[in-house]
């Protein structure tokens, strides 16, 4: 399966799934004038991927968002609900979502994205460096 790679802008993350290593990252702003738009080949990646999903596999997924606006956040949601449908299906994954520490919204955000699943959900705070 063919990796899928998204530059950073300065309102969307980069984005990068690796199919061979089993690691998503996704970093940076996500504040597009589309959302679903930009987030739409993400998600037909994640089918794909998940259709070929080795159960013993583990998926290691790394957000790092600084700031998400409103729709952002629905597509994060829907990315996240495709990976608990996989988790609940005993397909084995993990969220890491990594927030800057002095970012108490980030870590705000990462709470409520993880009340709503039961998919193995690591928040990590991120020393900024001076």
């Amino acid at each position: 399966m063919q990796d899928l790679y998204i530059e950073k802008t300065k309102s969307t993350p980069e984005i990068q799934f690796n199919a061979q290593n089993h690691k998503l990252r996704i970093e940076g702003q996500s504040y597009p004038e589309n959302a679903f738009k930009f987030y739409e080949p993400v998600f037909h990646w994640v089918d794909r991927y998940l259709q070929q999903f080795e159960q013993e596999v583990v998926l290691e997924i790394y957000f790092y968002m600084p700031y998400i606006n409103t729709s952002s956040s629905k597509c994060i949601m829907m990315l996240l609900e495709k990976l608990e449908d996989a988790h609940q299906d005993g397909q084995k994954a993990t969220v890491r979502w990594y927030y800057d520490e002095e970012n108490e919204m980030a870590l705000e955000c990462a709470e409520e994205f993880k009340e709503d699943l039961t998919i193995p959900f690591e928040i990590c705070p991120v020393a900024e460096e001076k």
